[in-house]
């Protein structure tokens, strides 16, 4: 029985078949020590599979944990201008885990990571419609009437932002949740409806609460919660 390579590298818990047919093309990927240059190619057992130059083993078990973010640091693997990235501050151990979804460089709290990289890509689609909960901390005790355009939903630069449900915690503080989880889609959002975010940190993904999780930690979420999670059909809610 033989798998095409892109299915195979994301079934192992290398990467999504998007990304592994992008590691395909720039030349990362052999298979019993022959560098393959086209994802239409199929492996069988026994077949050597590395991604630079590193052996593939087949994964027993799909796990997803939860890691409190700091701040300061990429949701990436490496960074070209030598910033930290969320790989700095996870065990060895742990290096290997794909992130599900991003925050940016200031925004910390709960990301979630994984050893599946097809679960990641559909953890993090807009399809699914998965709420994501932050706590926001905007300037200016007089920009809460700009408030009302985030919650009825907005264009900024061409691009449409979807309603969000905001909480008035207190007069710079605001418990915002999203569903679609575009690039920045707080910040940019806000700072057009004239509420700019002076801190951002994500409390929720889902079914999924940090919690008490101390910075910079790790932790590994049960097994219900995660099948909770994939079930559930946000849109219906």
């Amino acid at each position: 029985m033989t798998t095409r390579i892109a299915k195979y590298l994301s079934e192992c818990g290398i990467a999504s078949r998007r990304d592994a047919e992008k590691m395909i093309a720039d030349g990362r990927v052999s298979v019993n020590g022959v560098v393959i240059d086209t994802p239409v190619y199929f492996v069988a057992q026994g077949d050597r599979v590395c991604v630079d130059g590193n052996v593939v083993h087949a994964r027993e078990q799909t796990v997803v944990y939860m890691f409190h973010k700091p701040i300061n640091c990429l949701t990436t693997q490496r960074d070209d201008s030598g910033r930290k990235t969320i790989y700095d501050f996870l065990p060895p151990e742990y290096r290997n885990l794909k992130y599900i979804g991003r925050l940016d460089y200031k925004t910390t709290g709960l990301l979630l990571l994984t050893n599946d990289g097809e679960l990641a890509r559909k953890l993090t689609l807009p399809s699914s419609g998965i709420p994501r909960t932050y706590i926001a901390t905007i300037s200016g005790k007089d920009s809460h009437s700009g408030l009302e355009r985030a919650r009825r939903g907005i264009t900024v630069d061409g691009i449409k932002y979807q309603p969000m449900q905001i909480e008035e915690l207190s007069d710079t503080k605001l418990r915002i949740t999203i569903s679609e989880g575009k690039k920045n889609e707080i910040r940019i959002v806000l700072r057009a409806c004239g509420c700019p975010v002076r801190r951002l940190h994500r409390i929720s993904y889902g079914n999924i609460q940090m919690g008490k999780l101390p910075v910079g930690k790790i932790e590994k979420i049960m097994q219900k919660t995660i099948d909770e999670m994939i079930k559930t059909n946000y849109h219906s809610n």
